[in-house]
């Protein structure tokens, strides 16, 4: 098992292809994302890496979490997701992943937050059918109907299905596949919709009910450390 990434949703669009055909996506970018601690068995019980993404303001930094990163050698991140891991796929501190560490063609699952809809009727919220269009309704077409039983038990049951708050959920979409990965400009496009709206983050990790593609890098795909630069001093020929 290796870790996943995480990703800033920008939007939809669409590859065309060869044939003419298009292909609608989501595209997400991978903002430095970056190894920012490592769980082990000996400390944390378990084996998993931290992840960090995006770069924060040092006045928006909470003062435990300026130590953490300094720590780290990173600089702070905006958002930070922990991913478990095989105890062979733990990755180094500070280490940046790619943008190709999934292929095109594998299957992968996507994690975030749905986009929040407020207060939500039945019909909306549950696709209930809704009562008759006549037959003696009046003014309650779009009504749920009866929320209980008879004098026994006397009561609503928990968990009902009825209006209230619609969306702002934790959602997984199962099996979606990869599109295209642009490694330069660090975007993996994904085909189809993935949960949330545009500029939250979300997560994406290897499909679990699919076997992993053979040409994913195990444990992952890493940029290349930047070469020092050498400067010579001046005067120097």
């Amino acid at each position: 098992m290796r870790t996943g990434l995480v990703a800033k949703k920008l939007g939809m669009s669409r590859l065309f292809k060869a044939d003419g055909t298009h292909v609608p996506v989501t595209i997400l970018h991978l903002d430095g994302v970056q190894v920012v601690q490592q769980r082990t068995v000996e400390r944390d019980g378990y084996t998993a890496v931290q992840l960090g993404i995006g770069k924060a303001k040092v006045k928006n930094v909470t003062d435990p979490n300026k130590g953490h990163f300094a720590a780290a050698k990173v600089e702070p991140k905006q958002h930070l997701v922990e991913f478990r891991v095989a105890e062979d796929a733990l990755l180094e501190t500070g280490a940046t992943l790619s943008a190709d560490h999934f292929v095109v063609g594998q299957k992968v699952d996507v994690c975030g937050i749905s986009k929040g809809k407020g207060f939500a009727g039945a019909m909306k919220r549950w696709n209930f059918a809704g009562l008759e269009a006549s037959h003696g309704v009046s003014v309650s077409h779009r009504s749920h109907g009866s929320t209980g039983n008879r004098q026994d038990p006397g009561k609503t049951f928990k968990n009902k299905k009825m209006a209230g708050h619609l969306g702002q959920d934790r959602i997984t979409t199962l099996n979606l596949e990869i599109a295209h990965v642009d490694v330069e400009k660090s975007l993996v496009f994904i085909k189809g919709a993935v949960p949330g709206s545009k500029g939250m983050f979300v997560l994406v990790r290897d499909a679990i009910k699919k076997a992993r593609h053979t040409d994913a890098p195990y444990p992952a795909s890493l940029k290349a450390p930047a070469a020092p630069v050498d400067v010579a001093p001046a005067g120097a020929e």
